[in-house]
C-alpha cells in the first residue's frame, strides 16, 4: 500500500507541476505530422471540430489560467487512476470465480 500511495502522491506532484514545466511548443506528434502533411492540409485538420467535444480541451479549464491547467490534469489523472483500479478489481474478481 506504501507504494501505491507514493505513485499516487508522485502522479499528483507531476500534474502540479506540469503547467509551469510543459513546453509551448508542439508535441513530438504535432511536429512530425507536419512534416509529413502538407501546411494547407493541416490547417485544415487543425480547424476541424472534434468527433467529441472534451471536458476539458489542451488540458485546461477555460478562463482560469494555470489554476484550471492544475485542475483538469488532476483530474484527469485521478480518473484515470480510478478507472485503473477499478479495471484491476474487477478483473481480479473475474480471475478468482
Amino acid at each position: 500500500m506504501k507504494l501505491l500511495y507514493a505513485g499516487l502522491a508522485i502522479a499528483l506532484l507531476i500534474s502540479v507541476l506540469a503547467p509551469y514545466l510543459a513546453s509551448s511548443d508542439p508535441d513530438g506528434l504535432e511536429s512530425a505530422a507536419e512534416s509529413v502533411i502538407d501546411e494547407e492540409r493541416f490547417a485544415e485538420l487543425e480547424e476541424a471540430d472534434p468527433a467529441i467535444d472534451s471536458p476539458m480541451p489542451d488540458y485546461s479549464i477555460e478562463g482560469k489560467g494555470k489554476l484550471g491547467e492544475i485542475v483538469a490534469i488532476s483530474a484527469g489523472t485521478i480518473g484515470i487512476l480510478v478507472i485503473s483500479f477499478g479495471l484491476a478489481k474487477v478483473l481480479k474478481s473475474n480471475r478468482s470465480n
